[in-house]
């Protein structure tokens, strides 16, 4: 059992390392098409905790309050560093629109939901939902964030988790089968596509991957950043008042260290090399450091949250397709608009390029704004469904 807090973070992190290296090593198998990287290194924490291998104790409990604390502010801060808003703003209202009908209706998927079958759940699950909706709104990143913000039990987070995977890799793949029907659909519900092909040439520039990949002095960079940003976050946070249930010291944190790193994104700091794998580094080490405080005992529970998961989706869809009839959408703009909030960066570009590679940065750029936007959208979610 180890009982010594270094020893546990180093375990984990080294874990974490392992998980990585195998889904690099076969990223052409099957396997790791379904089940990423991120969900092996939650299972892999996971299981040590539900064996015992880390021991309960202060020591323990303080590294992981210290380095998750630490982390999760400057991971959001330098995440947002690509969420430039003048490109957001060049996107237009019609891009803009149907992003917004994505997140409305992912949002009165999971209040829908779970006011029907509230009583099929464990206590917590609004917690773990309100953490969820702020992954189908933006990312991995804004789940995590949220998981500390409304104090998600461990085990119930793992529900979400699991949700987030098995639920996502179904829809991602529905939503690359619809695009070769996207000239039917267009005019069923009579669409003008003609704005698709104009406009995002400047975008594409301005958003082009970096050639080169970071160098030592951007990583260090990235991290002084990163890390500044969070203590002053935290140091703010514990000195701002508490409103409501679900403004408190950490949401307050979160905000702060989220805002200024969206007004760094419209900086030259922008131009740092690096940031997504910098901050993904993060991302890694605090899900690792989640999933060693759960376990599997309550895995009997997994089917209601997986069903849950699918009826949340399939309400997103029917209001996507009532909105897309009655406001004359494209399949292409309703499509990246629910990926770009439901897959985040891992996916809404890849559809994007399905239909057509010089769209990649639309698929980007929705996907920053979730990045941004989608830990307060969750927080929104679960305020509302801790009042049902």
């Amino acid at each position: 059992m180890i009982q010594d807090g270094f020893m546990y973070l180093s375990v984990l992190v080294a874990m974490a390392a392992l998980m990585v290296a195998f889904e690099k090593r076969f990223s052409t198998n099957k396997f790791f098409k379904f089940i990423p990287g991120i969900v092996l290194i939650y299972i892999g924490a996971a299981a040590m905790q539900t064996c015992g291998l880390f021991a309960d104790n202060e020591a323990i409990a303080a590294m992981y309050a210290d380095v998750k604390g630490a982390l999760l502010p400057a991971m959001l801060a330098i995440m947002l560093l690509k969420c430039d808003i003048r490109s957001i703003i060049k996107l237009g209202p019609r891009m803009l629109g149907g992003y917004l009908v994505a997140v409305v209706s992912i949002m009165f998927g999971f209040i829908i939901v779970y006011a029907l079958f509230q009583n099929f759940y464990v206590d917590g699950t609004w917690k773990a939902f309100g953490a969820l909706a702020g992954s189908w709104t933006g990312g991995s990143a804004n789940m995590v964030a949220l998981q500390d913000i409304l104090q998600v039990p461990e085990n119930i987070f793992g529900y979400a988790l699991m949700m987030d995977t098995i639920n996502y890799a179904v829809w991602v793949m529905f939503m690359f089968w619809l695009v070769p029907f996207a000239g039917a659909f267009n005019r069923w519900t009579k669409a003008d596509i003609g704005f698709i092909q104009q406009g995002f040439d400047e975008i594409a520039a301005a958003n082009e991957e970096e050639k080169t990949g970071p160098q030592f002095q951007h990583i260090l960079y990235l991290l002084g950043i990163g890390l500044l940003i969070s203590s002053l976050s935290i140091f703010a946070g514990e000195h701002l008042p508490e409103v409501g249930a679900v403004i408190n010291g950490t949401s307050w944190t979160i905000m702060i260290a989220s805002v200024i790193g969206l007004v760094l994104a419209q900086t030259p700091v922008a131009k740092i090399p690096g940031a997504l794998d910098v901050s993904n580094v993060m991302l890694y080490i605090i899900i690792a450091l989640i999933a060693s405080q759960s376990d599997f005992s309550n895995i009997a529970q997994a089917p209601i949250y997986l069903v849950s998961g699918f009826l949340i989706m399939l309400m997103h869809l029917i209001i996507m397709l009532l909105l897309g009839k009655l406001f004359k959408y494209d399949l292409f703009t309703l499509g990246v608009a629910s990926l770009a909030n439901i897959g985040g960066m891992a996916s809404a570009p890849m559809l994007a390029a399905a239909y057509s590679r010089t769209l990649i940065p639309v698929g980007v750029i929705m996907a920053l704004m979730g990045s941004f936007l989608g830990t307060y959208f969750g927080m929104i979610v679960a305020k509302i469904l801790a009042f049902l």
